[in-house]
């Protein structure tokens, strides 16, 4: 289960929302086949692809 959570600029996270994230660290990540492991250079290829959309949005 995915769940999303957006904190506006200035606000703190709830103790829930603290806690749940805590919780989703003790959780392994499970793989399937809508989403597979990514390779080295696909990881690559999202985390260029991620800090050029982040640059973007600075701008």
């Amino acid at each position: 289960m995915t769940r999303t959570y957006i904190i506006e600029n200035g606000k703190k996270p709830t103790k829930e929302q603290l806690r749940e994230v805590e919780e989703a660290k003790n959780h392994p990540i499970v793989f399937d086949e809508d989403c597979p492991e990514l390779s080295p250079a696909m990881r690559k290829a999202f985390r260029c692809s991620v800090v050029q959309r982040n640059r973007r949005k600075k701008a």
